[in-house]
């Protein structure tokens, strides 16, 4: 009789150590899979009151949520993916994420959000990715990424973003940050020192497309760097990259592609504190002499200098050519510069004491000598006046008919002898000097 009794305490405890409590009960109108809880397109209006701790991914995404009360995820310790698109959030109240520490993912992209405030992201200081794409967000405050020292990729694309708190974000600050993207925004005027101050990791995946910039030397810079070491954020959106002539949006022009708006700029970037690149272009004809000076934010005498070029590598003091030559304080001479030395030239000082270096980058321009057309346009002219000088004589300087002038005898009609190679000359020389005439005039105009 004992032993029939035995089976009854075993398995109460085996059910107790199998099926989870009611805080773990699964709600109806979600799906519960292992560590995973979807409750996607179910019509919710407010967060379910019971949900399984254990999960370490949940999706609310395709709901009508519109608040979140605060600690609303502090019974589900192990969270990590929490997807909230498509909803209906305009703000997030403060504490929403109290206790909740361990999310690493969060998609708030799709909603009606208007301005990110300083204390949403409090304490998620293991969050890795932050989506907040496809909102109606004008504003980010100052302080919103503080302490999200663990954040990898932040998209804000497809927002109203006219300001940006790039200042806020640093090495020590955002050690692994390398993907930034604000594009389809509204920003026409960045602080362009904070984003060149920015760590070479968060520029290099920094998306800027597609906003409202107003073409400036300082904006142009920054891009030039940028196109210039293959940045896949310019490389693969080049035609989306424009910025406004004057502020004029309808005057908008693709840099990237036709930079002759910029000719003239130079420019000051900083690379890494306190070292400086100075950017600068240079234009001449073929046959001038060019001097490339190597100023950069370094000083002293104590300095060496490097000048490396895309068209003739390493230029060294060794190099065999006498209309090269390199100067103690860095400055590279050309003395008659031919078309093939186009090209950029970056020069390297550096200061071996400090363990500093800064680099001058110059792009050089050979042009080919504007055509002389004085000298054919001067012989067509005169060809044409010495034509017309002959037709005159030919045609009112008639033979004498006075009485007592023998008259002679009948005369054939005359035929006017040319040589029609001369005469197509003429002509073939007054057509081309025309068409040389409108080319510089274009060219004129474009200048």
């Amino acid at each position: 009789m004992t032993s029939g009794l035995r089976p009854g305490p075993l398995l109460l405890l085996l059910l107790l150590l199998v099926l989870p409590g009611s805080e773990e009960a699964c709600p109806s109108i979600c799906l519960c899979v292992s560590d995973t809880v979807s409750c996607s397109s179910s019509g919710l209006t407010k967060l379910p009151l019971s949900l399984p701790s254990s999960s370490i991914t949940l999706d609310l995404s395709h709901n009508y949520l519109s608040w979140l009360f605060p600690g609303s995820f502090k019974r589900m310790p192990r969270l990590e993916n929490l997807r909230m698109a498509h909803n209906q959030f305009v703000s997030l109240g403060l504490g929403v994420f109290r206790n909740a520490s361990g999310l690493r993912h969060l998609d708030l992209s799709s909603n009606k959000l208007q301005v990110v405030e300083q204390h949403y992201f409090q304490g998620l200081w293991r969050l890795e990715e932050l989506l907040l794409f496809n909102n109606k967000i004008t504003q980010v405050e100052g302080g919103t990424l503080s302490g999200l020292s663990s954040l990898k990729k932040a998209y804000f694309s497809i927002n109203q973003i006219t300001d940006f708190p790039f200042f806020s974000i640093r090495d020590h600050s955002h050690p692994f940050l390398s993907m930034l993207d604000l594009s389809s925004n509204r920003m026409s005027h960045l602080p362009w020192e904070d984003v060149k101050a920015l760590p070479g990791l968060v520029q290099r995946g920094l998306y800027l497309h597609n906003n409202s910039l107003i073409c400036d030397c300082s904006m142009y810079s920054v891009f030039w760097h940028w196109d210039l070491r293959g940045y896949e954020s310019l490389v693969d959106f080049v035609d989306e990259h424009t910025c406004a002539v004057y502020g004029n949006p309808r005057a908008s022009i693709r840099f990237l592609r036709h930079s002759r708006f910029f000719r003239n700029c130079t420019v000051e970037k900083p690379v890494s504190l306190p070292v400086t690149v100075l950017l600068s272009h240079v234009v001449v004809t073929e046959g001038e002499r060019v001097r490339l000076d190597c100023q950069t934010s370094l000083s002293g005498t104590e300095l060496s200098f490097t000048w490396l070029s895309t068209s003739k590598g390493h230029i060294t003091n060794t190099i065999n050519d006498t209309l090269i030559s390199l100067f103690a304080n860095g400055t590279l001479e050309i003395r008659a510069t031919e078309v093939n030395d186009t090209g950029l030239y970056v020069c390297t000082a550096a200061d071996i004491k400090q363990s500093l270096n800064a680099t001058r980058e110059v792009n050089v321009t050979v042009l080919l000598p504007a055509p002389e057309s004085f000298n054919t346009g001067y012989t067509t002219l005169l060809g044409c006046v010495v034509t017309t000088i002959g037709v005159l004589a030919y045609l009112y300087m008639t033979p004498c008919r006075c009485r007592y002038c023998k008259q002679p005898g009948p005369q054939a009609i005359p035929v006017a002898t040319y040589d029609p190679s001369g005469l197509t000359s003429v002509f073939s020389t007054s057509m081309r000097d025309h068409h040389t005439i409108q080319a510089r005039g274009v060219h004129g105009a474009d200048g």
